[in-house]
């Protein structure tokens, strides 16, 4: 990154960024307006209301300028999110804390994707539901092991394809 730009990466709650710390302190130096950027952050965080949001705000030192990017919650904050739980369970073998829509797994892999190492949305959607297992969260009422399977078999194939054109 060029020397002209000052880069702050922190996470914020959605829609809350405040001008205090982490941001107020890293920002204040660069001179740009503040305010305007916590608006802007809230206003591109809001639907993430109540999750930790990675956020990284570019400024550019000559014009004061900025942009932000805003990241995605962490995969498993989503799928807490959809069980309406606070957190996974501490033994996912033998307990489970919830189920949820293979729907709900395709929208959460396509919030994902642009951060996983796949450019595919069946591969995304097995990175998901990985992280159901690993949290004790069933998908369609079956084990998230039955659904891989399925997956690799290819029952899910025209769901998964329908919701990679829209």
């Amino acid at each position: 990154m060029s020397k002209d730009k000052h880069i702050v990466e922190t996470l914020v709650v959605g829609g809350k960024a405040t001008p205090g710390p982490p941001l107020g302190p890293a920002l204040g130096p660069t001179g740009v307006n503040l305010g305007q950027v916590i608006q802007k952050i809230n206003e591109l965080t809001k639907q993430f209301e109540g999750l930790k949001v990675p956020v990284k705000v570019i400024v550019d030192k000559k014009t004061r300028e900025f942009e932000i990017e805003v990241g995605t919650p962490p995969t498993p904050a989503l799928i807490l999110v959809e069980l309406k739980k606070e957190k996974g369970s501490g033994n996912p073998k033998s307990e489970t804390i919830g189920n949820i829509s293979m729907e709900a797994v395709i929208r959460i892999a396509k919030a994902k994707l642009k951060d996983m190492n796949t450019i595919d949305l069946k591969s995304a959607v097995k990175t998901v539901i990985g992280t159901a297992l690993s949290m004790g969260v069933t998908i369609e009422n079956k084990s998230p092991k039955e659904i891989q399977k399925e997956i690799d078999d290819g029952v899910w194939d025209s769901v998964i394809k329908k919701y990679e054109s829209e």
